[in-house]
């Protein structure tokens, strides 16, 4: 018995990825395709183990409707269509049309894309392209950190009762208890702001960097 989470080192981290759905050939070649063309920026990726929930999660809730806002190369929007039934939806908003395009690859390789809809642009102009109902049955947000605030504003009147939004980096590696840049003070602040929300009643984990997730009333 423990009364907090244990830290992991990387034999139990693999350990942990090895006993929960391992990535299959088409998440291994993704990743490593996101490491060698992008090194800079692969650690944008969501973690397997990470990946692996999102799956699971969107299969537990019955998605129908999703929304995934910051799409980078395709992990995370991969795990969710893998959950969504044939005639579920995925609508994925970047930025980056060149980050994005490695994601197509690999949906269609998934047989997934079906399911994908990509929408390029600032997503605080285009998720207002939404319908304006309770329709969403889940959302994940990964993007820009001072931008969180503004989809989190667009995507609660749109989530369905008992709709489920996904927040990611809400840890921001520690860095939320002594804020070092402009980045890990938003965060903190919207961590705040997601506590007082009287419309969700919200979780969080220490999955990866840490992930929210907030159940709309």
């Amino acid at each position: 018995m423990t009364l907090k989470s244990i830290p992991l080192t990387d034999d139990l981290h693999a350990y942990l990825v090895a006993h929960g759905s391992p990535p299959d050939e088409i998440i291994r070649d993704l990743a490593a395709e996101t490491l060698a063309v992008l090194p800079d920026r692969a650690t944008m990726q969501v973690a397997p183990e990470q990946a692996a929930f999102l799956t699971f999660l969107t299969r537990l809730l019955g998605v129908r409707q999703a929304v995934e806002v910051g799409t980078f190369t395709g992990l995370s929007s991969l795990a969710i269509a893998r959950g969504l039934p044939e005639d579920g939806r995925l609508t994925c908003f970047d930025i980056s049309a060149e980050y994005t395009g490695i994601a197509r690859g690999y949906w269609a390789r998934a047989g997934v894309d079906d399911r994908i809809d990509l929408r390029i642009g600032p997503a605080a102009d285009t998720l207002r392209e939404l319908p304006h109902e309770r329709y969403l049955d889940f959302a994940f947000i990964d993007a820009d950190k001072t931008g969180y605030p503004i989809y989190w504003a667009e995507l609660v009147p749109r989530m369905r009762p008992g709709g489920v939004i996904a927040v990611d980096n809400v840890l921001r590696h520690g860095r939320v208890i002594a804020p070092q840049n402009a980045d890990d003070r938003a965060i903190a602040a919207f961590n705040d702001d997601v506590l007082a929300d009287v419309r969700v009643e919200a979780v969080m984990l220490p999955i990866a960097d840490g992930l929210t997730l907030a159940r709309v009333h």
